[in-house]
């Protein structure tokens, strides 16, 4: 029977530290990963061409069946539990990376959650602005939303009312929040967001993904984020589980600020139809404002005590 080998990696160096050999054809593939098993989440490949002579083996496994169908490998182990998984070939950044997924990370991955079809805030055709430099921008395909490419002066996403910006958002993936927050440009991201009436910053994966970060202290990236939400305590930043979920997220933020919008501009026009307040009433003059008065108007005074009605309302009728 074919079998499934898990080695360690004699690489000292290497961030991929085991080795697996998939008994797939003649020479079977062979790759570098990340663990043994993806358990909690999609295990990370790449493909090497020899098998090193010093790996030490730490597990033979027997194999049922292990079959390629397109773009993935299907691996069935024989075993109780754990026995199913799936390598699937895939490009990212330019570049091909294999994934080692099983049934349990690929449900975490895409819960099962049906993303509704109504039309948010009533609204019946809504157009968002995509900024061009948004290399793979969400395409709303399943909303009633016509897309504009232009420049953008802060995010990635944006809604216009009456030919001016009401909301936007910033889309962030988990690597791209990460580098953002350690390169320190996110603080300036948050400063042109803040410009702007409404505006919010969604990632493509849960809070959790941080935590699980190796080349990054997670607790460097937790912290700056609740400062970030401190100084900017109206840019809220919300994590969205998927790309699907954020997508989502980002439609329903944007009308519901384009539909505000409009009730701004009603309480606006209603403010500018009333009448200017009257200013407020000028302070009593002081007793010595009085006098001073009184002498140079050549009325008889005392240097002290209560002043004389008549004066006063000479005063008060002189100023009038």
């Amino acid at each position: 029977m074919a079998q499934f080998v898990i080695a360690r990696n004699p690489e000292p160096d290497s961030r991929l530290p085991y080795l697996l050999w998939v008994p797939l054809g003649q020479r079977g593939v062979l790759f570098k990963a990340g663990g043994t098993w993806p358990r909690t989440s999609a295990v990370y490949c790449h493909p090497i061409d020899g098998w090193p002579d010093d790996a030490e083996v730490l597990e033979r496994l027997p194999v049922r069946s292990c079959v390629r169908r397109g773009a993935a490998i299907d691996l069935v182990l024989d075993r109780g539990r754990e026995n199913r998984s799936q390598f699937v070939f895939t490009t990212a950044r330019g570049r091909e990376v294999v994934f080692w997924q099983s049934p349990r990370t690929v449900k975490q991955s895409r819960p099962g959650v049906r993303r509704p079809t109504a039309r948010a805030a009533g609204i019946p055709q809504l157009e968002i602005l995509v900024d061009i430099r948004e290399q793979y921008p969400y395409r709303f395909a399943d909303q009633r939303v016509s897309v504009t490419r232009r420049p953008l002066p802060a995010g990635d996403y944006a809604a216009m009312v009456d030919g001016r910006l009401v909301a936007t958002v910033e889309r962030k993936s988990i690597p791209d929040l990460i580098s953002s927050i350690t390169g320190s440009k996110l603080k300036y991201a948050m400063a042109d967001l803040a410009a702007l009436p409404h505006a919010a910053i969604v990632v493509e994966d849960r809070y959790a993904a941080i935590f699980k970060q190796t080349r990054v202290r997670p607790a460097t990236v937790a912290d700056a984020l609740a400062e970030l939400q401190i100084t900017w305590p109206a840019i809220p930043i919300v994590f969205a589980d998927t790309r699907a979920l954020a997508e989502e997220w980002t439609y329903r933020f944007l009308a519901a600020a384009a539909h505000h919008a409009g009730d701004d501009a009603h309480g606006r026009d209603r403010l500018a139809d009333l009448p200017e307040p009257a200013p407020p009433p000028a302070p009593d003059p002081t007793a010595a404002e009085i006098r001073a008065w009184a002498r140079t108007a050549g009325l008889d005074i005392s240097n002290g005590g209560r002043i004389p009605v008549e004066i006063r309302e000479a005063y008060r009728h002189a100023h009038t």
